[in-house]
């Protein structure tokens, strides 16, 4: 059957996937993925619930067809959607509201389960692989062809709300389960991943992109075991990461749905927040060295107080990050004062500083500000300053042709947006070793986050997931039998990221972004 699709852009790839749909043939079955087998499903459960829920893990529920729609018709089910988003605050519910989900913890394990079952019932193919993250796989048309990643993480912080990488993720598996159930075959595989361990240091992402320290996996969690203890927890194998780790180019493409975590969209009143970049973060611990002494006994004059230091230094810290144009972010978190009595002089102090932006030289040079401004207190205040870097998480700017697949998607579901940046480190920031990624926002009410008053409409909830359909149908770029394809002129693959373009069907001049740069048409 030829088809008839002339639009340009993201309609003409929706247009394409109408037809597939329409011919309706059974796609090939892909290999399973490596690594632990089904298993480690069962095991989950073990460890957590073993109730109806558990035991469905066997038996996916079948979906049935339902009629062919034009792809650029269809929807994800928000009623269905938040529905799930409902069911899974229920693990790790506190009574004040929001949840305490945090990693390898019982609740975690539960919301794991419940999840898996949800990805059986999207006719996914599950596995964990060895870094403990749920892996669900869904064939493609071409089993050449490298997938598309979706996702996010379901782990929370202690106290934490009911949307902060949950809407990514439950979106994620919602997006599989519409595809499913109207019959809609991408060409490229598609996998929905829940990262484990996010909220402790992008464990899960990181274990598969640049893979984990023995530091990392000594590290101790709020589950209060080490990461390494967590993962063999949740149906990991600590001792065969490797198998977990991936290389660049073996993703065509990571979306990740998530909450702004910030007041912008929602104080703009605008639907999407298409990211340009993840910031990049670097924290330093900060140690202030003085004179301890008797507070009653010593003149204004000769004390050498590390604490009123530690005072003009934060006073600093905020000059500098607003004493220049641009979103950049500096921060004191933390700070404590030695030997903490009322009547002694603070002959120590241990601060902290971190400071964030989408780009590093604008990091280093705040960096220095920061250590003018201090040479100038040590001067003043005759104490001395200590700066130890403990953290480096580089910026991840976002690929520029998937954020345009992303906008377009937002256009053709008539959603307001506007590009920002994530000012929050996620998931994405890692995967952008493997390959081409792309964020979309939605409202944070009142720019809450990581609290229990955490809050995304229901309505703001679907806009977001029927944008990540779009966005992987634009990605995907399904072509009808006989169109060529080719690089358009000046447009060239990103050798950062490497391509190759796509012709989107029936059209000559839009086209999308995926696969090695050894394989160009």
């Amino acid at each position: 059957m030829r088809s008839r699709c002339v639009a340009g852009g993201i309609l003409a790839a929706a247009c394409a996937l109408a037809t597939t749909a329409a011919v309706a043939q059974q796609p090939a079955q892909t290999p399973p993925l490596p690594g632990p087998g089904p298993e480690h499903v069962v095991l989950m459960a073990d460890v957590g619930r073993r109730d109806a829920a558990a035991e469905s893990f066997t038996a996916p529920l079948a979906i049935a067809a339902a009629p062919a729609v034009p792809a650029s018709d269809l929807r994800i089910d928000g009623d269905r959607l938040n529905g799930h988003l409902l069911e899974l605050a229920e693990f790790g519910k506190n009574p004040q509201g929001g949840v305490s989900r945090v990693a390898y913890s019982d609740a975690d394990l539960a919301g794991r389960a419940f999840v898996i079952r949800l990805m059986h019932d999207a006719k996914l193919e599950v596995a964990i692989d060895a870094a403990g993250n749920i892996v669900g796989r869904r064939a493609g048309a071409d089993a050449s062809l490298k997938p598309i990643v979706i996702g996010s993480h379901i782990d929370s912080v202690p106290e934490g709300g009911n949307y902060d990488g949950q809407v990514g993720s439950l979106a994620a598996i919602e997006v599989a389960h519409t595809l499913a159930e109207r019959a809609v075959t991408l060409r490229h595989p598609l996998e929905v991943v829940i990262f484990q361990n996010e909220e402790g240091g992008t464990i899960g992402s990181m274990a598969i992109t640049a893979g984990l320290t023995d530091d990392d996996l000594a590290r101790a969690t709020n589950s209060r075991i080490t990461v390494r203890e967590g993962i063999r927890r949740i149906g990991g194998s600590p001792d065969r990461l490797a198998e977990a780790v991936r290389k660049p180019g073996d993703v065509a493409a990571y979306v990740e749905l998530h909450i702004e975590q910030g007041g912008l969209l929602d104080a703009e009143g605008i639907d999407i927040g298409v990211v340009e970049g993840i910031v990049g973060i670097r924290w330093w611990d900060v140690a202030i060295g003085g004179v301890a002494n008797h507070a009653g006994t010593t003149p204004m004059e000769q004390r050498r107080d590390a604490l009123l230091a530690a005072a003009r230094y934060v006073d600093a810290v905020h000059r500098v990050a607003t004493g220049r144009s641009g979103r950049q972010v500096a921060t004191v978190g933390k700070i404590q004062a030695f030997p903490g009595a009322y009547n002694v002089i603070p002959g120590s102090v241990a601060t902290s500083l971190e400071i964030r932006d989408l780009d590093a030289p604008v990091i280093g040079a705040l960096y220095g500000q920061v250590r003018r401004e201090v040479e100038k207190i040590e001067q003043e205040t005759g104490t001395s300053f200590t700066f130890r870097q403990t953290s480096d998480s580089a910026p991840a700017p976002t690929d520029a042709r998937v954020r345009r697949v992303i906008d377009e998607a937002a256009a053709l579901l008539g959603l307001t947006r506007r590009t920002m940046p994530s000012g929050a480190g996620h998931d994405a920031q890692e995967m952008a070793r493997l390959g081409p990624i792309g964020m979309i926002f939605v409202p944070s009410v009142g720019g809450i986050s990581h609290s229990p008053r955490e809050l995304t409409k229901p309505a703001d909830v679907t806009n977001g997931a029927n944008v990540l359909l779009h966005a992987v149908i634009g990605l995907d770029g399904s072509r009808q039998a006989g169109v060529a394809t080719a690089e358009p002129a000046g447009l060239p693959a990103d050798p950062k990221v490497g391509g190759r373009w796509l012709a989107f069907p029936g059209t000559e001049g839009a086209h999308s972004m995926i696969g090695p740069p050894h394989e160009r048409d």
